[in-house]
C-alpha cells in the first residue's frame, strides 16, 4: 500500500463476502489501474462483519467516475454494500 490512501470502506449485506482476489480485481476495474490493493477486517463492533477497504494512488482517487463504476461492479455481482468514501 506504498503510496496509496484508504479510498472507500464498505460492509456487505447478511450471508454475503467477497475473495481477495476478487475483490482487488473488481476494484482494478472501477479505478482502471492496475496499482491498487485491498484490506478487510474484522468489525470491531461486535456486527460479525467484515469491513473491507479500497486503496490507491491519489491521482486515481480524485477520479469522479471511479466511485460510479464500482457501485455498478457491486450492482452486476449483487453485492449490498454499505459504502463510505473516507477520501
Amino acid at each position: 500500500m506504498k503510496n496509496q490512501i484508504a479510498i472507500f470502506r464498505f460492509t456487505l449485506g447478511s450471508g454475503q463476502s467477497i475473495g481477495p482476489a476478487d475483490l482487488k480485481a473488481m476494484w482494478m476495474d472501477a479505478c482502471q489501474a492496475s496499482n491498487v490493493s485491498v484490506g478487510r477486517v474484522e468489525d470491531t463492533r461486535g456486527a460479525d462483519k467484515s469491513v473491507y477497504s479500497l486503496y490507491a494512488p491519489l491521482d486515481i482517487a480524485t477520479q469522479p467516475q471511479v466511485e460510479q463504476r464500482l457501485r455498478d461492479l457491486l450492482d452486476q455481482r449483487r453485492l449490498r454494500a454499505s459504502l463510505v468514501s473516507v477520501f
